[in-house]
């Protein structure tokens, strides 16, 4: 099977008639049906079911599918890095939204000064939309937080993050030291979107011990939580990282559970590291191993 094949699959399976991935690939549609019938003639495999003249991709389709889109990602990557070999190199990488808008922006400027030949692509989002990017290939690595569960992608922990509870000025918790658990039943409370590692940690938490919480506000930024919850709307959780510069809001301990979660680097298990890949993991890790003592630095005095 040649690259071109896998091209030609990739688009029938993409597209779901041979029509459309011919018009695509600027072939011929019997061409386009050529190529697919080989490749079942010579694996002795059905890529695809032919009903009503509509075309259904195969459990055998799917895992093949997988495979090329890796292969013609790496593929495309090895020509980009020959045509681009004395130019500069480029890497794609992700991270959810609490790592991406406090920590990497610093981190990605002093590895560009250190690398001159290296320009480097961020995509920030939440943690679900970044591991979906992960296994479809389109970033070569990503920081987030939170677990993954998925075992087409290898990730290491690099980080513990704090996490602390927040409530307005004026919210009966104000004025406490420290709450349980348990003082968060039928609580309001501001969460981040379906998909975010920092709204997953809230849910696991409250819901592992049989507490009810009303998801009053749904947000999809830490600074709308922030603002919201300093208005009174209710209580969230956030990274204790974004809340340095701020007093508009009260930060809790919750005495009876530690609040803290796993940054962690990832990357597709087949993905091919680069040694400017490989060169910017370790900068990422050796940054985070160096940044809890800063942050302790930093927070402020009570």
């Amino acid at each position: 099977m040649t690259v071109r094949d896998m091209e030609v699959f990739v688009s029938v399976a993409e597209t779901g008639h041979i029509g459309a991935a011919a018009k695509k690939l600027y072939l011929s549609q019997p061409t386009v049906s050529h190529v697919i019938l080989q490749i079942e003639k010579e694996y002795h495999v059905c890529l695809f079911e032919r009903l009503s003249r509509k075309l259904h991709i195969t459990e055998t389709g799917q895992e093949l599918l997988q495979y090329a889109r890796h292969i013609l990602v790496n593929y495309k990557e090895m020509e980009r890095y020959l045509y681009h070999a004395a130019e500069q190199l480029k890497l794609k990488i992700g991270a959810s939204l609490t790592v991406g808008s406090i920590f990497l922006a610093g981190m990605v400027s002093q590895y560009e000064v250190e690398n001159p030949k290296v320009r480097i692509r961020v995509v920030v989002e939440n943690s679900k939309d970044i591991i979906r990017k992960i296994i479809e290939g389109s970033l070569d690595m990503a920081v987030i937080e939170g677990m993954v569960y998925s075992d087409e992608i290898v990730s290491k922990e690099i980080y513990e993050d704090e996490m602390v509870l927040i409530c307005g000025k004026r919210h009966p918790f104000a004025s406490w030291k420290s709450v349980c658990l348990s003082d968060l039943q039928n609580m309001d409370c501001v969460l981040r979107e379906e998909g975010s590692g920092t709204r997953a940690f809230l849910i696991n938490l409250v819901e592992s011990h049989g507490i009810h919480i009303v998801e009053k506000w749904v947000c999809h930024s830490s600074d709308s939580i922030i603002n919201i919850v300093a208005a009174g709307q209710g209580i969230s959780v956030l990274s204790k990282s974004l809340l340095l510069h701020t007093d508009d809001v009260v930060q809790l301990p919750i005495r009876d559970f530690e609040l803290t979660r796993s940054f962690r680097t990832i990357y597709h298990r087949d993905k091919y590291i680069s040694s400017a890949l490989k060169n910017l993991m370790d900068e990422i890790e050796c940054f985070f191993a160096n940044k809890k003592d800063k942050i302790v630095q930093e927070t402020p005095k009570p």
